[in-house]
């Protein structure tokens, strides 16, 4: 299980969650660009929220002081925090792309695929 500290420094943790913030809005760009879905994407600091054409949201949250991503969806609330490259849900060591994927395919009704950049 992913419970152990984070052994980032908190300026990794920044350009890390920056760098994962701005793949998730790149993503959805390519995807409006495609005509593959619509999400409305607004970014405020360290929060994402994805809004989805059913009126469903994702909220992707940096969390700072814990060193850790958050995420809101209509699947629940989960938390991952980065160890060995990735970044891994604290409960069940889920991968943060691929529980993402999930969640925006589940909530837009078609497959959806968030990777790592």
């Amino acid at each position: 299980m992913a419970t152990a500290v984070s052994p980032l420094s908190d300026n990794e943790f920044h350009r890390l969650t920056d760098r994962v913030l701005t793949g998730i809005e790149a993503a959805t760009d390519a995807w409006l660009q495609q005509d593959v879905i619509d999400i409305d994407v607004s970014r405020t600091g360290g929060l994402l929220e994805l809004g989805f054409p059913n009126g469903s949201k994702i909220i992707v949250n940096t969390q700072p002081p814990l060193h850790e991503l958050w995420v809101a969806a209509r699947a629940g609330g989960h938390h991952y925090r980065h160890l060995d490259g990735r970044w891994l849900d604290t409960r069940d060591d889920t991968e943060f792309f691929e529980a993402l994927s999930g969640f925006a395919s589940q909530q837009a009704g078609k497959p959806l695929r968030f990777e790592p950049t």
